[in-house]
């Protein structure tokens, strides 16, 4: 049991039934926190509901839960149907509310993801972005294994702001050391 479940939250993969709630938790979240988000809040809202049922589909989204059954986190992990990428996948869609920061939602919600990863055996690395100068998101996928591979400038224009995206890499098989990521951002930094 992780710690956010003895606090009475609970974990678990989202299913069709449930693409009502996290449309309604995603729309939240896109219309709060704009420049977390590559997708825009006008462009979900506008997407029918069966668009959360294919995204559900797709991917395996876990949803944090609170005692009272409310929806309080999400987390996605898309794997790549290419067959020379079908090693990568990406963590997509992180979201906790705000009433529940603080509580470990989002640990849990990223740890549960990596579990679900290093159960896939063909998977040796999972991707992320984080907004530039989301220090606590930083934090916890650093703490996590995560590792900063790449600065995208301007990534994302969130009501016409600019915002810069982090590249991040956690690798799941023992053949690649974490210092690797370290060498190779190194190298490319310095040519």
């Amino acid at each position: 049991m992780s710690a956010s479940e003895a606090d009475g939250v609970t974990v678990r993969l989202l299913g069709a039934g449930d693409a009502e709630v996290y449309r309604t938790f995603r729309l939240e979240a896109l219309r709060e926190t704009p420049e977390a988000f590559t997708s825009s809040y006008e462009e979900e809202r506008a997407k029918p509901v069966a668009a959360s049922v294919r995204c559900l589909a797709e991917g395996a989204v876990l949803g944090a839960f609170a005692a009272d059954g409310g929806l309080i986190g999400t987390a996605g992990l898309r794997m790549r149907a290419r067959s020379q990428e079908r090693h990568k996948a990406t963590l997509f869609g992180m979201a906790v509310a705000r009433a529940a920061g603080g509580r470990g939602v989002g640990r849990s919600l990223v740890e549960r993801t990596l579990e679900l990863a290093s159960a896939r055996d063909e998977l040796k690395q999972v991707l992320l972005t984080v907004s530039e100068g989301n220090e606590a998101a930083l934090r916890l996928y650093t703490s996590c294994g995560f590792e900063v591979w790449g600065r995208e400038p301007r990534a994302v224009l969130a009501g016409g702001r600019a915002v810069t995206k982090l590249h991040m890499v956690r690798f799941l098989d023992s053949y690649q050391s974490r210092s690797a990521i370290s060498a190779s951002a190194s190298a490319s930094a310095n040519p």
